[in-house]
């Protein structure tokens, strides 16, 4: 059996568990069984009487079926078994999810390659903001409308499987004239570099596809 996972939001329906009548939400069995996207707790309906509900998202299905049949109308914690069922699927809709911000990104690597299994690159860190050039010009752009621009390009490197995948990104911060030759400035433009190359990271990311298969082995297209 092979799996896709993409770096994306799992919203697709078969890597979703919904959680009926456990004690205070989802329960620590049913995390146990691969990397997770999100956990929700919701109470009860008022015309369902006392209680909670929970919804649990998975990056990948067979995660989400496995857990889901270690859990199913098992006590678990509590005296009364809970129910858990896996959501609808959509495969219909994959291919508008949004793609994840660079930490999940980043989460979902270190779990599926290793901590030391991948690294980046940044091959061009550039400040695109003319400031002092902008200061020159006409006061039709006044500083207090001016901006921090960083425009960054880099790789994401995946050694074991001679992969490198490029991406780039840009980040726009305002500038207000307080800012000028502050701390305050040093800290935005601080700030304003690290954006750009988390975007560039999300950029890249998404031009991997993490293969896995039957035996948990990572192989990347």
């Amino acid at each position: 059996m092979v799996e896709l996972v993409p770096f994306a939001v799992p919203v697709v329906g078969d890597k979703t568990l919904l959680v009926w009548e456990p004690s205070s939400g989802p329960t620590a069995e049913a995390l146990q069984f691969g990397l997770l996207y999100s956990v929700r707790v919701f109470p009860n309906a008022a015309v369902a009487g006392p209680g909670f509900y929970g919804i649990i998202k998975f990056y990948s299905a067979r995660d989400a079926h496995r857990a889901q049949k270690a859990c199913d109308q098992k006590q678990l914690f509590q005296t009364s078994p809970v129910k858990v069922r896996l959501g609808t699927s959509h495969k219909a809709v994959q291919h508008n999810t949004p793609a994840l911000n660079s930490s999940r990104c980043q989460e979902l690597a270190n779990y599926y390659f290793g901590f030391n299994g991948w690294s980046k690159r940044i091959i061009k860190l550039q400040d695109l903001s003319n400031l002092e050039e902008r200061e020159k010009e006409d006061i039709v752009t006044p500083l207090q409308k001016q901006s921090l621009k960083f425009f960054c390009a880099l790789e994401v490197v995946l050694p074991s499987h001679e992969c490198r995948s490029p991406g780039v990104g840009m980040a726009e911060e305002p500038l207000d004239k307080l800012e000028e030759g502050s701390l305050s400035f040093l800290m935005k433009r601080k700030v304003t570099q690290k954006l750009a190359i988390q975007k560039a990271m999300t950029d890249a990311f998404q031009k991997l596809l993490i293969v896995v298969l039957a035996l948990f082995q990572k192989v990347v297209k």
